[in-house]
């Protein structure tokens, strides 16, 4: 499965056709239209770790439960071995959480979500309260160097969570 959001490059030379030249009203709109991009990447993820996590403590726990309840059950015979059975898959089980960090990528997605939006509100409000003409070029560079600082850390955090499995 493709790990980058939709949109970012799949052509053979690594590039998208990039529009050049924009005023810094046009600036900020791309700048926008990347940062939704990103939100809605990270939003996707997001959701998708969390239910592996969640699907992954769901199925400890009732697979836990069971083993308790079967071990009590010590005068069957077939009981107990299914029951030994039970603790062994909730090893395995156990093991796959850790291994994934489908927890942690879910609330690296998260942070990154946040800033994605604190980001955009940022970038909204600088266009939203002052005149087209006023809209400075450099100030939207810097909300876009903010833009790359989040992509930076969130993929050099999601290769370290992914070294650790």
């Amino acid at each position: 499965m493709n790990d980058l959001p939709s949109g970012k490059s799949d052509s053979p030379s690594g590039k998208n056709e990039l529009p050049s030249g924009l005023g810094p009203l046009e600036l900020a709109e791309y700048l926008r239209g990347q940062i939704d991009e990103a939100h809605a990447y990270a939003r996707v993820r997001k959701h998708r770790f969390r239910w592996k996590s969640v699907a992954v403590r769901l199925t400890v726990l009732v697979l836990s439960a069971a083993s308790t309840i079967i071990l009590g059950l010590q005068n069957l015979d077939p009981w107990t071995g299914t029951a030994f059975s039970l603790v062994a898959v909730v090893t395995v089980v156990s093991a796959l959480e850790p291994f994934f960090a489908w927890r942690s990528l879910w609330v690296l997605m998260e942070e990154a979500s946040y800033k994605f939006h604190r980001l955009r509100d940022d970038l909204e409000y600088y266009v939203a309260s002052r005149p087209v003409e006023e809209i400075e070029g450099e100030r939207v560079r810097e909300m876009f160097v903010r833009y790359q600082g989040i992509w930076d850390e969130l993929s050099s955090r999601w290769l370290k969570f992914r070294e650790n499995g």
